[in-house]
């Protein structure tokens, strides 16, 4: 029967478009908002499983766009856009529980809002404006401690909230550390 409705295996062809996976982070973002509004054990695991699904298809989307040739202007404008709105909901969730302070997250999201302004301005003058390693190192440290902070419960006798708390504390520090380089980098666009 399914064959029938999605011949030749159009289905995993579906599944693994990059526009698809960009997509998955968005849908995920409401799922995550829902299970953390009831905060127990077993949904706030499931919210960080949802999650780490999500961030994993950040990988993906820009590897089969690469390697398929899929590369696309919804792709462009919209991965980094399916990002930032995981990463950002995410930590706004947390502070709602409590659970990281407030203070740090409005940093965190201060800076992806001023860095995406000003990514837009260097696209205007036709300049690269793919992410620095710091900015790849920063998403990597923000992912790694958001994960353990949505388990937030002990298991086996692993403090995931401290961990997260661990994680949460270099991914401020690069946030402010690739957040100052991209402006550093491009104060003589800022002049004119």
């Amino acid at each position: 029967m399914i064959k029938t409705i999605f011949p030749g295996g159009q289905i995993k062809n579906i599944l693994s478009h990059p526009n698809t996976l960009t997509l998955f982070r968005v849908a995920a973002v409401p799922l995550i908002v829902i299970l953390l509004m009831f905060p127990s054990r077993i949904c706030t695991f499931i919210a960080a499983l949802i999650f780490t699904a999500a961030a994993i298809t950040d990988f993906l989307d820009g590897f089969f766009a690469r390697q398929r040739g899929l590369v696309s202007n919804f792709g462009k404008v919209m991965d980094p856009v399916a990002d930032k709105v995981l990463v950002s909901i995410s930590f706004i969730m947390l502070t709602s529980l409590g659970w990281i302070p407030a203070w740090i997250v409005c940093i965190i999201i201060g800076r992806e809002i001023a860095v995406t302004g000003l990514r837009s301005i260097i696209a205007d003058e036709g300049r690269d404006v793919s992410a620095s390693s710091l900015g790849k190192y920063k998403t990597g440290f923000q992912i790694a401690a958001i994960i353990p902070l949505l388990i937030h419960f002990q298991y086996l006798t692993i403090d995931f909230h401290a961990i997260g708390m661990i994680f949460l504390w270099v991914a401020l520090i690069l946030t402010l550390w690739s957040g100052a380089d991209y402006f550093i980098k491009s104060r003589g666009l800022l002049k004119k």
